[in-house]
């Protein structure tokens, strides 16, 4: 099967690293479609960057689609655009937060998130509560390291979210979720070093990509996710 990864940001050096670690989580029959917005922010750092974004996004979908994705996954943690993309689209879409936190949910009773800025925090809040998990997950700790430094060298990102883990820990948590999707190739590490569970988004999306692209379910096409009836507004797929 084809699982299209989108990073809704325009940084191709984060695509890439998105990728790797998609196709590292990916079945031994699933063929990872990675792509980026063709237009939109460098990285996304809040809601205007997230509005900013969701345009491309969905263009990107789209031509997924076209290209024969059994399933989408939106790479960013904040879930941006989700709710447009499963009304536009007609295979799943999952959304990287939510996906973390559903697979969070079952190692640990209680578990926090530790993201980048703290002008994220409260998407993230608006999201947890939404999704249901306000009283499994009361901790969204910010490092205040900017998406695009979590790989420069002497950024100390990894040290600082694993300094932020342990407060999470120390505070109730039993678990620790990556809120971003630059963090990615850092949970296997952590998760060693820590001796917790370490969701990384990325992973828990593009399983449960797999397994709803098998399952053969499609998103319902009544209430919110019914299809948009100005979807050919959206410009056209380019190329």
């Amino acid at each position: 099967m084809k699982i299209a990864v989108i990073n809704p940001n325009t940084t191709q050096a984060m695509t890439g690293m998105i990728g790797a670690a998609a196709r590292r989580a990916a079945g031994p029959g699933t063929r990872i479609l990675i792509d980026q917005s063709p237009a939109g922010p460098a990285a996304i750092e809040g809601p205007f960057d997230g509005a900013l974004c969701v345009p491309g996004l969905l263009q990107a979908i789209r031509k997924a689609e076209q290209d024969g994705a059994a399933a989408h996954v939106i790479a960013c943690f904040d879930d941006t655009g989700l709710d447009a993309a499963r009304a536009m689209s007609a295979r799943p879409v999952i959304g990287l937060g939510e996906a973390a936190l559903h697979m969070a949910s079952l190692l640990a009773q209680r578990f926090c998130v530790v993201t980048t800025l703290s002008r994220s925090v409260p998407t993230l809040r608006a999201n947890i509560l939404r999704y249901g998990f306000d009283r499994r997950c009361p901790q969204v700790l910010a490092s205040d390291i900017p998406v695009l430094d979590l790989h420069r060298a002497g950024s100390g990102a990894k040290e600082r979210i694993a300094e932020l883990i342990g407060t999470g820990l120390r505070n109730g948590a039993e678990a620790a979720v990556l809120g971003c999707a630059g963090m990615a190739d850092l949970a296997n590490e952590l998760t060693r070093e820590l001796g917790v569970p370490v969701v990384d988004g990325v992973d828990a999306a593009v399983r449960l990509a797999e397994a709803l692209a098998a399952s053969g379910h499609r998103p319902s096409k009544i209430g919110g996710w019914a299809l948009p009836s100005r979807i050919d507004e959206l410009p056209p797929v380019a190329g």
